[in-house]
């Protein structure tokens, strides 16, 4: 169900130099239940709208310029925030080789709708995946460095106050009830210079 809600409706951004070609795989798009919030023909103009519109995917038409096609690519890597998508008319080796070295996240042809919205729903998963690990990620670091803020604070807690390291944990733990405040707060304070105590006790 989470993937399907994922590829619902998604807000798409499409790109390549032909107009007319941006105007059927937009219709394409459409077609399969999603809204292209916007077409660029050349990469400072997809940069622009993606800044504009932060669109959920990116999707660059492969026409006849190759070169130009890697510019989008490459200019839609550098500030999309979703993953991107290239549709080519065949599947040309070399280009997708190329096109792969600059980020792409999947490829389709364009004449076969269920593959493209199979490519769609691929990415978006894979996205939200990596989304997903990212966040374990930063909250793995942060508990790290949360228990490494109380590791320190308990140190000098002992050093200043002659207590062993369950006494030290108390006290925060006592101080942080009494001020209302998580003992981490405390641990920075006092790795900060304040003290918990008056210098005199012990």
């Amino acid at each position: 169900m989470a993937d399907e809600i994922t590829t619902k409706s998604l807000r798409i951004l499409t790109a390549d130099e032909d107009e007319s070609t941006l105007r059927a795989t937009d219709e394409l798009l459409a077609g399969l239940g999603h809204e292209v919030s916007a077409h660029a023909v050349t990469p400072a103009q997809a940069a622009e709208l993606i800044a504009r519109d932060d669109p959920d995917l990116s999707v660059v038409v492969v026409h006849d310029d190759d070169d130009h096609a890697l510019d989008l690519i490459e200019e839609i890597n550098e500030y999309a925030r979703g993953p991107l998508i290239v549709l080519l008319g065949s599947q040309e080796s070399h280009f997708i080789s190329r096109a792969a070295e600059r980020g792409i996240d999947a490829f389709a042809r364009p004449q076969f709708d269920d593959e493209v919205q199979a490519a769609i729903e691929l990415v978006m998963k894979r996205h939200a995946e990596k989304a997903r690990l990212m966040e374990q990620v930063e909250q793995l670091e942060s508990a790290l460095q949360r228990r490494g803020a109380i590791e320190r604070a308990k140190g000098i807690l002992m050093e200043r106050h002659s207590l062993d390291e369950r006494q030290a944990f108390e006290l925060m733990r006592q101080q942080a009830r009494r001020s209302n405040r998580r003992v981490v707060e405390l641990a920075h304070a006092v790795a900060d210079g304040h003290s918990l105590l008056p210098d005199h006790a012990q």
